[in-house]
């Protein structure tokens, strides 16, 4: 569809901003709304200006994309989980005393550290307003929660000298977490 230069500014700067598939929507809305307003009478780059007010500036656009992206949604779901899941394992290795499990200090200092780096992650996700690729860091904030729940699950499992209540409560929710991510990740990596 032939459109106005002004659309097709208005849809280049979307473009750098979001991913293919909305800005093709958006660029068929646009060039729809603007031959509406043509047909109606108005001047062509009025009707460019028309069709623009409608839609809001790239900056409300994107905006309105980032607010309801599903990395950011998947990134803010897992932070608000985290604290939950943390306490019952913490609670958990408290009551089994991991302390004495034989775990080299080095494989607890990267755990710890993989840790922080997915708490970052998220944040970075979950916080974005302005950046909807910045958002898709909620997938690999997802997949690193993953493999930091397994691996818990695993060192409980292969390690615990018993399986403590609390051990058994901790479980469950690292189980329901990665469930819930892997259930998210395809639209937060794909969208």
């Amino acid at each position: 569809m032939a459109g106005h230069q002004l659309i097709d500014a208005h849809v280049a700067a979307l473009a750098r901003r979001l991913p293919a598939g909305p800005v093709d929507e958006l660029a068929d809305g646009l060039t729809e709304t603007w031959q509406r307003h043509v047909a109606a009478g108005l001047a062509p780059a009025a009707a460019a200006h028309a069709a623009i007010a409608e839609f809001g500036t790239p900056d409300q656009i994107t905006e309105a994309f980032v607010a309801e992206s599903p990395g950011r949604r998947t990134a803010r779901m897992l932070l608000a989980t985290g604290p939950l899941v943390g306490a019952c394992w913490g609670a958990a290795l408290l009551t089994s005393d991991a302390r004495s499990w034989p775990v080299p200090a080095p494989a607890a200092a990267l755990f710890a550290a993989t840790l922080l780096a997915v708490v970052a992650t998220l944040t970075a996700a979950a916080t974005s307003r302005h950046n909807y690729r910045r958002t898709r860091l909620g997938a690999a904030g997802g997949c690193g929660l993953i493999a930091l729940d397994t691996t818990m699950l695993l060192t409980a499992l292969l390690l615990a000298p018993t399986t403590a209540g609390l051990l058994l409560a901790a479980a469950p929710a690292s189980l329901a977490r990665i469930a819930l991510t892997l259930r998210a990740l395809p639209a937060a990596l794909t969208r």
